[in-house]
């Protein structure tokens, strides 16, 4: 299989988008397909899993490359001839790709992976939100098949009268994120530097965001016998200090790799604390871990947090039930080794493997729904974007 993956973001930057869509170019190259990719003006290296990376015209937006529609977009995919455009949270520069693929006669698959919507109700933009859910239809309509990562997003997407939706989540490494990982040198020694009174640990992985809502954390203070272990960095990072004065708390910067292993090792409890998750690749990660979740009863995490077997669920509006449901954990190890126990159950059967594979199935399904209706697509997107001259 040939495939075009057209994403919004890509190495050197480092989110959950271009996280994914490096695992399925490793899958793709795992299985012997060829791809390519096509991604903003960012600084990627030449290629990627073996794969040629093509950079096109970017602006900078809060210092985030933001992709341009571009002539070079339809010149790239007629010279490599796909079989499918894989379109990875469209906007700009997936919208250009999916109505360059359709002019080809090249079928694409879109991924809901961005609430842009959401970001627009949250900071209060009314009119922004209308506007935004619009773009989203428009985008997605032009696809032949949009996969969505949650229940939450089918609801909202449907809800948007965005049609021909199917469910795909992402993969989670069980050999790097295991619960063995408890008794590694590095993690003991992390440990140690976190908690040196034996404190339990209250962890949180990902990226330090206004969305991200990490200054909900502050209602743990005056919690006793615990510290917090933030893994991270990001643009709010000045408010989250803020916020959390007075809070026992390490901020231990962005790690990866083997260093990221350690971290959910030295682990007792991970907490989730934004609610306007699509999905929620962190917590997948701290239950391969064998750690217990705390997430808001919002978004993606409604998906993979069973509340009082791997976790709780708090309303996003009572902060109480967060501390609550950390204080329970504090009190009960017991409970903490069996919820931890049964989250490390719950995404036995999410290897990228798997997941990767699902997706090619996917593709398949978009092929064959172009080859019974040539063309429908094209038809179904009212305007294209204009490329940028």
């Amino acid at each position: 299989m040939r495939v075009a993956v057209v994403s919004e973001s890509f190495l050197p930057t480092v989110n959950g988008v271009t996280g994914s869509v490096c695992k399925v170019l490793e899958h793709l190259r795992e299985r012997g397909d060829d791809a390519i990719v096509i991604a903003p003006a960012a600084g990627a290296p030449a290629e990627y899993a073996g794969f040629p990376v093509h950079e096109v015209p970017a602006l900078a937006y809060r210092q985030f490359p933001v992709g341009l529609p571009s002539p070079l977009v339809q010149r790239i995919l007629a010279d490599f001839q796909p079989d499918v455009l894989h379109a990875a949270s469209p906007f700009l520069l997936g919208a250009h790709g999916i109505w360059a693929a359709n002019r080809l006669g090249v079928p694409s698959v879109a991924v809901f992976q961005t609430d842009v919507p959401g970001y627009a109700r949250r900071n209060g933009m009314r009119a922004a939100v209308k506007l935004a859910w619009r773009i989203v239809r428009w985008v997605h309509e032009g696809a032949e098949l949009t996969l969505v990562p949650s229940s939450a997003s089918q609801a909202d997407l449907e809800g948007a009268g965005i049609r021909r939706l199917a469910r795909w989540g992402r993969g989670v490494d069980l050999d790097r994120y295991h619960p063995r990982n408890r008794d590694l040198p590095a993690a003991a020694a992390m440990r140690e530097r976190l908690a040196p009174g034996g404190e339990v640990v209250v962890g949180y992985v990902g990226r330090i965001a206004p969305e991200k809502q990490l200054e909900r954390l502050a209602r743990l203070r005056g919690v006793r016998g615990i510290r917090l272990a933030i893994v991270g960095d990001g643009p709010a990072m000045p408010s989250v200090r803020h916020a959390l004065r007075g809070v026992p708390t390490t901020f231990l910067g962005m790690l990866r790799g083997d260093d990221l292993a350690a971290a959910y090792g030295a682990m007792d409890v991970f907490v989730h604390t934004g609610d306007e998750e699509t999905f929620g690749q962190t917590i997948q990660e701290a239950h391969a871990a064998g750690l217990p979740v705390i997430a808001p009863r919002a978004g993606g995490p409604v998906d993979l947090v069973h509340p009082a077997l791997d976790g709780f669920l708090f309303e996003p509006d009572d902060l109480g039930q967060l501390r609550d449901a950390v204080q329970v954990l504090v009190r009960q190890p017991e409970l903490r080794a069996r919820m931890g126990e049964a989250g490390r159950r719950s995404v036995l059967g999410r290897s990228w493997r798997a997941v990767g594979d699902e997706l090619i199935g996917h593709y398949e399904a978009a092929m064959r729904s172009r080859s019974l209706s040539p063309g429908s697509p094209s038809s179904r997107q009212a305007v294209a974007p204009e490329p940028a001259r």
